[in-house]
């Protein structure tokens, strides 16, 4: 299917399109997997024989029901849940969520932790991630060394590959090392990821993703973000930081942003932005710089509903900008679907007209429209989102000795 000059860069690709397609239909047959993948029966066998020495995936013999008793059973390939596990972690401003999946991204248990995440320096979160990680793993009745690797999900801007919070509203200023705090007290490959692009990996495995090769993900939370999947792929840009979306321009004159410039999408739509307008008209706990409690998110919307029409303004301008914003994705990209989430859409009831308003204003008349889905996340979702990050790093490398010695490099490179 993929023609390239690296062998092992084709050996990887063909592993990981094997996994997923497994993963996808649950129980396949080699016969279909050459049909779907497009590669030849040899390569099929070659690598799935190497999936099943490796012990990732099982072969099943299955009788035709239109075989007779003499007939020859069907082999159908399914994958070994138990080959590995990984953790997902997602960090939000008064809670850490943490679920511990199997190879095939199902939960075998989870945690949340209430934390005022703001109030705590950057090495007592990575201690209470740590102690989390431990206890949730031992909860579910394993030891670390099952652990294959953890993802991590922040808001904000975040170098993957370097492990780095360049910014986020969580954790202070940055630069800001998380992923080398966290190998270095778990010893295993750590991947960070901004909370958008769990969205986008979990809604590609799971959800309203599914067989889409280019696609969007909005998360409205403290900040809003934007995940996108091109081509199958996570983009995360030529640097490997991802979309600045909630700094992109909706009103060059407009409301100051926390990044120091005026008429960010962030300074109208984020759960941080409506909770500094709702404050100069209504009454609310905790110091007028700390980042909303979900509670307090949810009396804002409460009395919204109730008929504060200074509240429900906020709301539609929020809205309004939001959709704007969301046009200039659908222009520039074109892709089958965005999917809006994320505790700030709790409150859609209140912006939806508004969202899907400023979105048809700011639409081009092409004829190819994209669909829009508003779809409600747990926090347990999330973390499974970044199991999946971890996964389809798994899902292109041996868990064999030549994975240990792939980990064993790439935590050196963290630790340095």
């Amino acid at each position: 299917m993929f023609k390239t000059a690296d062998p092992e860069l084709m050996r990887a690709i063909n592993r990981r399109l094997v996994l997923d397609a497994i993963r996808e239909r649950g129980s396949v047959s080699r016969v279909e997997l050459a049909e779907q993948i497009q590669l030849s029966r040899a390569t099929i066998s070659a690598i799935t024989g190497a999936l099943i020495d490796e012990n990732l995936i099982h072969a099943r013999h299955v009788q035709l029901a239109n075989g007779g008793p003499r007939g020859r059973p069907r082999v159908m390939l399914e994958l070994n849940p138990d080959a590995t596990y990984v953790v997902g972690v997602k960090l939000a401003a008064h809670q850490i969520s943490i679920a511990v999946t199997d190879f095939t991204a199902d939960v075998v248990r989870s945690v949340t932790l209430p934390i005022r995440v703001t109030r705590q320096a950057v090495k007592v979160v990575a201690d209470v991630i740590e102690d989390g990680i431990r206890r949730c793993v031992a909860d579910a009745g394993l030891a670390m060394d099952r652990i294959s690797g953890v993802g991590i999900g922040l808001p904000g801007i975040i170098d993957s590959p370097a492990g780095l919070c360049h910014q986020t509203p969580i954790l202070g200023d940055g630069p800001i090392a998380l992923g080398g705090l966290m190998v270095d007290r778990l010893g295993i490959p750590v991947t960070l990821e901004n909370d958008a692009s769990l969205v986008i990996l979990a809604e590609h495995w799971f959800g309203h993703g599914r067989g889409l090769g280019t696609f969007a993900a909005v998360t409205v939370e403290q900040t809003v973000s934007l995940g996108l999947m091109v081509g199958g792929e996570l983009y995360r840009g030529a640097n490997g930081i991802g979309p600045e979306f909630g700094h992109l321009k909706v009103d060059p004159a407009g409301r100051l942003c926390t990044c120091g410039k005026r008429g960010c999408v962030d300074a109208y739509a984020s759960e941080a932005a409506i909770h500094r307008q709702a404050r100069k008209i209504v009454e609310l706990d905790g110091p007028i710089d700390d980042l909303p409690t979900p509670a307090t998110m949810r009396r804002i919307a409460e009395l919204a509903r109730q008929g504060n029409a200074d509240l429900l303004a906020i709301y539609r301008d929020a809205g309004a900008k939001l959709g704007l914003a969301t046009a200039l994705i659908v222009n520039t990209l074109n892709p089958a679907k965005v999917i809006l989430s994320g505790e700030g859409l709790l409150a859609a009831d209140l912006m939806k007209e508004a969202i899907l308003a400023g979105l048809e204003d700011g639409l081009s008349a092409s004829p190819h429209r994209t669909e829009i889905i508003f779809h409600e996340w747990t926090d347990e979702v999330w973390a499974r989102g970044a199991a999946c990050l971890v996964l389809r790093k798994l899902y292109e490398a041996p868990l064999a000795s030549g994975q240990s010695e792939d980990m064993s490099e790439e935590v050196a490179a963290w630790s340095h």
